[in-house]
């Protein structure tokens, strides 16, 4: 039986670790719920901004955090662009599933081609720094995804609910042609969102790139249990997929400590098909 310190550590850790899941799922989630679009490339801009960040770090000798103020606004013109470029054509999310599923192959080739498939780990001042709290350890790079992950659902849950943008954005997402008849500018709104997601593609990835070893193939491991966020938090939702993420750490973290980490995976597959199951109609 375990201790009740190493369960609650591991729980702990869970929740940390589900910050990031859920602000992976955040952008995918918006791109989805509000633009139609399934974007498979959401982890390739991940992983492109990861290694980026680390190139910055290795190359330059500057704190990693320093991407932050250069990656996102980056991504949000590779996405603003590569949105405007698909709206050209009639995209189904099927289609859009296919279409980026392919952006995402070339990336991960391009990310082979410059960094190889070697492992790569990103060293910087604050690596080995924790935080205790009576006996519990809070690692620097989590709890800073972590933070990022509430700035950024309480950002997109402000702009969404208080301003026009946002009540714009919901408009177009559940009547394009109604929202284009009262002279919402549909085109540069959108745009708008599918650069934000991407930048938070961007933000997330240097988020990978301070708490993980980076390899090219993980890339496609994270699809599983970011789509179980998203479909467990609701398309279109600032909070949804924080709480769903943090849910899945949780989960998977204490089914680590009672059962095998072997076992962590199925825990993120066997809430999606319970949701499945119980409410077919959130799907």
């Amino acid at each position: 039986m375990p201790s009740l310190h190493l369960i609650i550590q591991s729980a702990v850790s869970g929740l940390l670790l589900g910050g990031l899941y859920g602000l992976i799922g955040l952008g995918l989630g918006l791109s989805w719920g509000l633009l139609g679009q399934i974007n498979l490339a959401h982890f390739g801009f991940l992983f492109l901004s990861a290694y980026l960040s680390y190139q910055f770090s290795t190359t330059f000798a500057i704190n990693p955090l320093w991407a932050l103020c250069i990656l996102p606004p980056a991504f949000f013109v590779i996405g603003a662009g590569l949105h405007a470029l698909i709206r050209r054509f009639k995209m189904t999310p099927f289609n859009s599933l296919l279409l980026t599923f392919g952006l995402t192959v070339i990336v991960d080739a391009l990310i082979q081609w410059i960094w190889t498939a070697d492992f790569r780990k990103l060293e910087y001042a604050q690596s080995n720094l924790k935080l205790e709290l009576s006996g519990i350890y809070l690692p620097y790079a989590e709890s800073l995804s972590f933070g990022l992950s509430l700035l950024c659902a309480s950002a997109v849950y402000w702009v969404m609910k208080r301003t026009d943008m946002g009540k714009a954005v919901r408009a177009i997402a559940q009547d394009p042609q109604m929202s284009t008849a009262f002279g919402i500018n549909q085109k540069f709104i959108t745009m708008c969102l599918a650069g934000t997601c991407t930048a938070l593609a961007a933000i997330a990835g240097i988020c990978v790139s301070l708490i993980f070893t980076l390899n090219p193939s993980q890339l496609y491991t994270w699809i599983g249990v970011v789509f179980a966020v998203v479909m467990l938090g609701g398309l279109g939702s600032a909070f949804g997929p924080l709480l769903a993420g943090m849910l899945i750490g949780v989960s998977e973290s204490i089914t680590m400590v009672f059962v095998a980490p072997s076992w962590a995976p199925i825990v993120s597959f066997t809430l999606l098909i319970g949701l499945l199951l119980l409410r077919p109609d959130k799907i």
